[in-house]
C-alpha cells in the first residue's frame, strides 16, 4: 500500500481527563507525532463530556467523545454505534486502542478492523486480582477472562505491552514490547539532601501503600524525623489513614491528591518509593530517576526490573518482603553519598526512555502495519 503524506491516527481509550499513567503516556506520546511527526492524530474518549485536561495535550490534536448510557446491551449499542460513526467519519489509516477493560480486547471486533489495528495493554493481567486471597469460584471467573482477553489480543495486528516480564502474560504471536515514554528530563535535580521519600500513584490494592506503611512503621522507629509523602488520588475505602493511626506514624506520613507539579515533588525529595503488588511498568520510577532520585521498589510483575539496575542506581526488593524494603530505606537514608551515587547513575540510566528514543518505534511500527496492508 502506497504510504499517505500525513498519516491519520486514532487512539480509542475511555478518558484522558484523569491523573494516572495512562493519561499522561498518550499526552505525551499524542503530542510528539503530531508536532514532531507530522501526524493528524485523532483521540476518541467515552463519556469525557467536555471535562478539563489534567496534563497538557498538543493543541493540534483533534478530539471526538461518545456517550454512551443505559446498562447492559444498550450501553454496549450505543457504544458501539458511536465507535463506527467516528471511524466512518475519520477514515483512520492506523487505529490504536488503549483500553485496559475488557471491551478494550473487542473493540477490533466491534467496528471490523477497517484498517491495521494495534492494542496497547498498560497494566498487567494481574489487575483483575482485587485480594491477598482468591477463593475457588474467583479462580474459575479469573480463568474465564483471562481466556476471553487472550481471545481479544489475537484479534489486532500487533499487541503491545511495557515490559519484557508482560510478555510472559499473553500467550499470543502479535505481541512485542514498546516501553512507555519518559515524561520529563530535568536540567535542575534533586540535591537528595532533604529528610524526605515520596510514592506517586492512586490509593488501591494495586499500589500496596498498606505496605509501605508498615515498612515506613520500621523506618520511622529508627530515623523518626525522615517524612513520607504520598501523592494520588485519595479512596477512604483503603483504610491508609486508619493504618496509619494504628501504626502510630501520623505525623511521619501525609496524603496527597494528585499533583499537577510533581516534578518538584521529586526535586525535593531524596529517596522513592514503590510498594505494588504489580505494574505494568512503574514510570514514575523513570520520573523520580530523571530527578535523580534514587528508587527503592518491590521486584513486582512487571516494570520494576525493567527499569532499575539493582544496587547500582536503586534497590529491588523481594516482593511482599516489608523488613527487606525498610532496610533499603534505611541504608540509603543513613548514606548520602550513598543516595548523590545512585541518583547520578540514576539520571544517566533512564535516558534511554526518552520520547525521541521511544515514540520513533511507534513510528516505525504504525507505517510498517500500513505498508503491508493489501492494497
Amino acid at each position: 500500500m502506497v504510504m499517505p503524506s500525513k498519516i491519520k491516527l486514532l487512539y480509542i481509550t475511555n478518558q484522558i481527563c484523569g491523573s494516572g499513567g495512562l493519561e499522561r503516556v498518550l499526552s505525551i506520546k499524542a503530542s510528539y507525532l503530531s508536532e514532531k511527526l507530522n501526524y493528524e492524530v485523532h483521540i476518541l474518549t467515552l463519556n469525557q463530556n467536555g471535562t478539563p485536561l489534567f496534563y497538557e495535550f498538543s493543541k493540534q490534536l483533534i478530539y471526538h467523545d461518545i456517550t454512551a448510557k443505559g446498562s447492559g446491551i444498550n450501553y454496549f449499542l450505543s457504544y458501539k454505534k458511536g465507535l463506527k460513526k467516528v471511524v466512518t467519519l475519520i477514515k483512520p489509516d492506523i487505529i490504536s486502542v488503549c483500553d485496559d477493560g475488557l471491551k478494550g480486547l473487542f473493540v477490533a471486533w466491534f467496528i471490523n478492523k477497517p484498517c491495521p489495528m494495534v492494542y496497547e495493554r498498560h497494566v498487567s493481567k494481574n489487575i483483575e486480582i482485587k485480594t491477598d486471597t482468591i477463593s475457588f469460584l474467583q479462580k474459575i471467573k479469573l480463568k474465564i477472562v483471562y481466556a476471553l482477553m487472550n481471545k481479544g489480543a489475537k484479534i489486532y495486528d500487533t499487541f503491545i505491552v511495557l515490559t519484557k516480564g508482560n510478555l510472559k502474560e499473553w500467550p499470543v504471536n502479535n505481541v512485542q514490547v514498546i516501553s512507555n515514554p519518559l515524561s520529563f528530563y530535568p536540567a535542575e535535580f534533586s540535591n537528595v539532601e532533604n529528610k524526605k521519600v515520596i510514592a506517586v500513584g492512586k490509593q488501591c490494592y494495586q499500589k500496596g501503600y498498606d505496605r509501605l506503611l508498615k515498612s515506613w512503621k520500621l523506618v520511622t522507629d529508627k530515623f523518626p524525623d525522615w517524612k513520607l509523602e504520598i501523592y494520588g488520588t485519595l479512596e477512604a475505602s483503603e483504610g491508609l489513614s486508619d493504618l496509619a493511626s494504628s501504626l502510630n506514624i501520623n505525623d511521619n506520613v501525609t496524603f496527597f491528591p494528585p499533583e499537577k507539579n510533581i516534578g518538584e515533588k521529586y526535586k525535593g525529595a531524596s529517596i522513592y518509593t514503590m510498594s505494588s503488588r504489580y505494574e505494568g511498568f512503574g514510570m514514575v520510577l523513570t520520573e523520580a530517576m530523571a530527578y535523580g532520585v534514587p528508587c527503592v521498589s518491590f521486584d513486582c510483575p512487571y516494570g520494576p526490573s525493567d527499569i532499575i539496575a539493582d544496587n547500582e542506581d536503586g534497590f529491588l526488593v523481594t516482593n511482599g518482603d516489608i523488613k527487606a524494603f525498610s532496610d533499603k530505606l534505611c541504608e540509603l537514608i543513613e548514606n548520602q553519598e550513598l543516595r548523590q551515587t545512585m541518583g547520578k547513575k540514576a539520571r544517566e540510566n533512564v535516558v534511554r526512555y526518552k520520547p525521541e528514543e521511544i515514540v520513533p518505534q511507534w513510528d516505525r511500527l504504525f507505517k510498517q502495519l500500513i505498508a503491508n496492508r493489501p492494497s
